[in-house]
């Protein structure tokens, strides 16, 4: 039996990644494109999957020297508190955690991974990212612990690490104001770890509006809303899919004007592309 995904062409798969990549949901591409929503479901996948065995071959001897990382909350099947108990701590339902990594300079990403706020994540996460970098880098991670042993087991002292801890207060206002109003930083905690970093560079703005970008260009991120992953496979495949969009196909605004005003991604800042792709380079993957 042939594949519904096959017998589309390329130029129908484009359109179909492009509404994805601007943070449709699945039922509004279906709307717009006019193709099942089944079909839709079955392109992610296999395209996330294309798109994820790509960077992970593309993306090594990284010539970034300024890293931040982060993780960025999301969940599938359903909030935690509402878990059937046949699911309670099986990943995949409940809070899913995106760890993410971001070059300062090129504004590459150029590691990523989807699980668990977990010691083990961490600890994959962080070998990932060192494999693919090619000098000694600063990193700046949150407060969070689990990044202290996984980048000391991942780097063995041979970085510049500090982590950057923000204060924060609750907002003012009623209950339910509160309730819908982010906290207010009250102010920072930096704190040297390992190496020599310079301070003066020690920040976490860049991978926290990276954060932004996924909620804004995924409809899996949204807050308050029903677009939410059923399955944990599924928010994978889009994470690669929107990476692979933001890497290689997404010019970025401050590159481009430093740039001359060409165009530029942030694989070509980084040296791994010399050209812009497009929504249809992204879905001849398949092909």
């Amino acid at each position: 039996m042939v594949s519904m995904v096959n017998r589309l062409s390329t130029e129908k798969r484009a359109q179909i990644v492009a509404c994805l990549c601007e943070g449709m949901s699945i039922r509004a591409t279906v709307r717009v494109t006019g193709a099942a929503k089944n079909t839709i479901t079955k392109l992610l996948v296999e395209l996330g999957g294309a798109c994820a065995e790509y960077q992970h071959a593309a993306l090594f001897d990284l010539p970034c020297t300024n890293i931040q990382c982060d993780e960025i909350w999301s969940f599938c099947y359903a909030k935690r508190k509402n878990v059937p108990d046949e699911h309670r701590d099986e990943f995949g339902y409940g809070d899913v955690w995106t760890w993410t990594a971001i070059c300062a300079d090129t504004k590459l990403v150029p590691t990523w991974l989807v699980g668990e706020r977990t010691s083990d994540d961490a600890e994959v996460f962080i070998r990932d990212l060192a494999s693919r970098l090619e000098n000694r880098v600063q990193l700046t991670t949150d407060g969070l612990r689990l990044y202290v042993s996984a980048v000391e087991n991942a780097f063995h002292g041979d970085i510049d690490y500090a982590q950057l801890h923000k204060i924060y207060d609750a907002p003012a206002g009623e209950d339910n104001e509160r309730r819908y109003s982010p906290a207010v930083c009250t102010g920072i905690d930096i704190r040297k770890v390992n190496g020599n970093p310079d301070m003066n560079k020690v920040s976490t703005s860049y991978v926290e509006r990276q954060n932004l970008t996924m909620r804004m260009g995924m409809r899996r991120f949204s807050r308050l809303s029903n677009g939410f992953s059923k399955k944990g496979e599924n928010l994978t495949h889009a994470v690669s899919l929107h990476f692979m969009n933001y890497n290689f196909a997404r010019p970025h605004q401050t590159l481009t004007q430093a740039n001359d005003g060409r165009k530029t991604t942030p694989a070509m800042a980084a040296g791994i592309e010399n050209r812009v792709w497009t929504v249809r380079d992204i879905a001849a993957l398949l092909d």
